[in-house]
């Protein structure tokens, strides 16, 4: 039995960033005896444990056959025959596919570490096609590390489309991994791939016009790329990638309130400024409203958030409760609050 360091843990050391996990390829080793080694068993699809002490995950070699659509028409085969060569020459890009010994010697067969030097995001096999979410993992792992994807992977990408086979990604998957490419350095690379190879058309046709600006958190990135997409639109988007409530709450939020934002820099009145602050909630969800004026100010040029925000700290000093003890009856505190907190608004942006 013999355990190998496999895939993110590898390149990553040798792109000289930090090392977060490391996963580990066991050949020759049956299920039974990683148990009795004191393994803990994890894997719901294929053979895969936990060591006793550090944690870390070891799965056995495998090698995989397509027996249907998407990502899980797969049959796996695990057992002590199965080499760590055939292992590697299942993985999705050469990059993924280097291992390394205990006495820590590389283990290339697909001349990973040579694609990493050159910068370039190329397939181990035919086999690359034959699961759809690679697609967009591809796409992703462009936005992590700025790398081309070499021409004959974007064919392959490109005839995997073409030919129906990603129509079967699971939205689960598709926001997984979607997500972590729009929270990478160079998201804007993840678009260009899924635009080359026909993906984005398939899976995103809202978006025609994908915004450059990328900073902050993943809710605040999503809204900026849906900025200048009607509700309708936004709401058919999350539907189709199954976005979790907060990015959807936030760009939302933005379609409804994107035409007012930008009003509210040319807005004269303090009674302007405080119906955007009640429709947007921001007394209530500063926070929110915090980010949806930083996915403002990525979106659009020139936009100035410092009147919004004098505005929103101004009405949010106005003792409500005060004003509840003073009104004469419960029917007149909202208006009476309302004067008080246009007031307030007033006398800040003198």
């Amino acid at each position: 039995m013999k355990a190998y360091v496999v895939g993110g843990a590898v390149r990553d050391e040798l792109l000289g960033l930090p090392v977060q996990d490391r996963d580990y390829v066991v050949v020759g080793a049956t299920p039974e005896e990683m148990v009795k080694a004191g393994y803990k068993p994890v894997g719901r699809d294929f053979p895969v444990f936990l060591h006793p002490q550090t944690h870390e995950e070891y799965a056995l070699a495998r090698t995989e056959r397509k027996s249907g659509r998407g990502y899980k028409g797969f049959t796996v085969y695990a057992a002590p025959d199965v080499t760590l060569e055939q292992d590697l020459a299942r993985r999705d890009l050469t990059l993924n596919a280097i291992a390394k010994d205990a006495e820590g010697r590389l283990i290339d067969p697909h001349g990973g570490e040579r694609d990493l030097r050159a910068g370039l995001l190329r397939h181990v096999s035919e086999a690359f096609q034959e699961d759809p979410v690679r697609i967009l993992r591809v796409a992703r792992f462009a936005a992590r590390f700025g790398f081309r994807i070499a021409e004959e992977t974007m064919q392959l990408m490109k005839a995997m489309v073409a030919s129906g086979e990603a129509d079967h990604l699971v939205p689960e998957r598709v926001w997984q991994e979607f997500a972590k490419g729009l929270a990478e350095p160079h998201p804007e690379r993840m678009f260009e791939a899924l635009e080359a190879c026909g993906l984005r058309a398939r899976l995103m046709p809202e978006l025609s016009r994908i915004p450059k600006n990328y900073t902050g958190p993943l809710p605040v990135r999503f809204a900026v790329l849906c900025w200048m997409l009607s509700e309708a639109e936004v709401t058919a988007l999350c539907d189709r990638l199954r976005a979790p409530n907060e990015e959807r709450d936030l760009a939302l939020l933005g379609a409804r309130l994107r035409g007012a934002l930008t009003a509210s820099m040319s807005a004269t009145t303090a009674g302007d400024l405080l119906n955007i602050i009640k429709r947007a909630d921001a007394l209530r969800r500063p926070e929110r409203f915090a980010s949806l004026l930083e996915a403002a100010r990525l979106a659009q040029a020139g936009f100035d958030t410092a009147k919004l925000e004098r505005a929103l700290e101004a009405a949010a000093a106005v003792d409500a409760g005060a004003i509840a003890r003073r009104a004469s009856a419960p029917a007149a505190i909202s208006a009476l609050l309302d004067r008080e907190r246009e007031a307030a608004i007033a006398a800040a942006l003198v």
